[in-house]
């Protein structure tokens, strides 16, 4: 294990990968529940989703802890299936098999973009500053994501508003909140698992953990051929492209899939990878001088690309880099043992659904709060003084959080960016590549008015 996962190298151990491992899954396993939730409204069998959802996050975490040897975990993206469901589905009329052909195709382009280095010159081509502010940004992001599951900021006015402290989960979170922030204080080794653990245990007699109705394994096992390569059936691909007609918009929603899934990914990397040393600058070196797949980063772009097309031949939306997974990093996770034990919990997660959906949200949004704090400090190497590095650097960091989705912050930064860069007549300065994904993104935002 020492050998293959290269601990020491990284500067970790068994114990610490193992504590990372649960951490993640913890503070992701949401996901078993709520993907087949959102998916099922279109019409596919809940069980099948719920199967699918669990097959694709253990194999896709699978290749990127055995093949790229980092501590991220995969499954299907919060925000893509919505955007799935109640906007290609319910808002331009596809059918959910139509659907997820759309998704299959963009799996295979980002495979193709991966394999051809397209994605590696993209994230090269992000200025400094701007990789310091999506750190930065994705830390608020994470806490924002936190903040948000528990409730604790109450919408209701059209506002945003502390809600009143009047419910048993605002309080549990509280003192979980508490509890890890006095635990990372005193250097407690496992602080964030401790903390969800022990915050998941008050909430027993407070009524807030408590267990879900979900279908047995069996049941989901009977669902499952339902969705299983539904892709290839006629109501599939054959179908997606059979009417003349709807075969440009169909052409832009896997645009809009494709752009949205690949900024998610880099901006979280960037975001996660550089300041724990995950992707460190030799590794960079490796991946602009090697051919293949030599560095890690090439290899997570490469795992990363490849899950969505096996997700959508399972049957479910796009499969993506987790952001939560940032939690099992500020736990110490540095290796791919900390995907391995993650993958090896879905896998359990399957049989054990109900107990696994029992932990609140009120137990594992404390630990997103407290992972998003310990990343603000990417914030310091911007030169906030100098406000035309400071305008991009905003839009960047803080636009994550408000959009609710990482590739739109990314979006808002590279657009100011350059704009700010052409009133100082510093154009040359912009990278093609970075001239090119602006446009895109510019793009992209004029087709989802125009649908």
């Amino acid at each position: 294990m020492e050998k293959f996962f290269k601990l020491k190298a990284n500067g970790t151990n068994v114990k610490t990968e193992i504590i990372a491992g649960l951490t993640t899954f913890f503070a992701m396993a949401y996901i078993i529940v709520v993907n087949p939730s959102i998916l099922s409204e279109t019409g596919m069998e809940w069980g099948a989703v719920f199967l699918a959802t669990i097959i694709s996050s253990i194999i896709g975490t699978l290749i990127m802890g055995l093949f790229a040897n980092v501590p991220y975990a995969q499954a299907p993206g919060m925000g893509l299936n919505a955007f799935f469901t109640y906007t290609v589905c319910f808002g331009l009329g596809f059918t959910w098999q139509q659907a997820m052909s759309m998704v299959f195709i963009c799996g295979l382009i980002n495979i193709i973009l991966t394999v051809t280095k397209i994605r590696k010159y993209i994230i090269k081509s992000i200025p400094h500053s701007l990789q310091n502010a999506i750190g930065g940004g994705i830390g608020i992001f994470v806490a924002y994501i936190g903040l948000l599951n528990v409730g604790i900021i109450d919408f209701s006015s059209g506002v945003p508003a502390l809600a009143t402290l009047n419910q048993p989960a605002f309080w549990l979170f509280l003192f979980g909140l508490a509890l890890i922030i006095i635990l990372e204080v005193l250097h407690v080794k496992g602080a964030i698992l401790i903390g969800i653990i022990v915050t998941a245990l008050v909430g027993i007699p407070l009524g807030v953990t408590a267990t879900q109705d979900t279908i047995s394994f069996t049941e989901a096992c009977k669902a499952l051929p339902t969705t299983f390569l539904a892709i290839f059936k006629e109501e599939g691909i054959v179908s997606l492209f059979s009417d003349a007609s709807k075969i440009p918009l169909a052409l832009i929603t896997i645009f809009s899939f494709s752009i949205t899934d690949t900024f998610d990914t880099i901006g979280t990397f960037i975001g996660t990878g550089r300041k724990s040393g995950i992707f460190s600058a030799e590794d960079e070196k490796t991946m602009e001088t090697s051919a293949g797949f030599k560095s890690k980063m090439d290899k997570a772009l490469f795992a990363d690309a490849t899950a969505t097309s096996i997700g959508a031949l399972f049957g479910t939306s796009n499969t993506t880099t987790y952001v939560e997974s940032a939690a099992g990093i500020g736990a110490g996770g540095r290796t791919g043992l900390t995907s391995v034990v993650v993958a090896i919990c879905f896998a359990i997660s399957a049989f054990l659904s109900t107990f696994v959906s029992a932990v609140p949200y009120a137990a594992t949004a404390p630990a997103l709060v407290v992972v998003g704090i310990m990343m603000l400090s990417s914030f310091k190497e911007i030169s906030w003084t100098d406000f035309s590095e400071a305008v991009p650097a905003f839009f960047a960091g803080l636009f994550m959080a408000l959009c609710y989705s990482i590739s739109y912050g990314i979006a808002f930064g590279f657009i100011t960016y350059c704009i700010v860069k052409i009133c100082k007549k510093q154009a040359k300065e912009i990278h093609p590549i970075l001239w090119v994904v602006t446009g895109l993104f510019i793009l992209n935002f004029v087709v989802l008015a125009l649908i």
